[in-house]
């Protein structure tokens, strides 16, 4: 393997364990679109510059902010 896609996949995963042991809290609704669309951006950036690990990690990074988003909506629905 290339030691550069292996340092990339190493900080990779290094930022999914971050996440991981943060789902239990919820982020305020402002910071998880804010942060969707630029993870959405990102991963499009990533996608033309053909980087398999920045592809990867902005799509994972949009995909939990997406699902953050439905937590609160979903928490607010409940609470009202």
């Amino acid at each position: 393997m290339d030691p550069v896609f292996a340092l990339g996949i190493t900080g990779m995963l290094f930022i999914v364990a971050g996440w991981a042991i943060s789902i239990t809290s919820l982020p305020p609704l402002r910071l998880s679109t804010l942060y969707f669309i630029g993870s959405l951006l990102l991963t499009i950036y990533a996608i033309l510059q053909r980087d398999p690990v920045f592809t990867a990690l902005n799509a994972a990074a949009a995909l939990l902010a997406l699902i953050n988003i439905i937590r609160t909506l979903k928490l607010r629905r409940q609470n009202e």
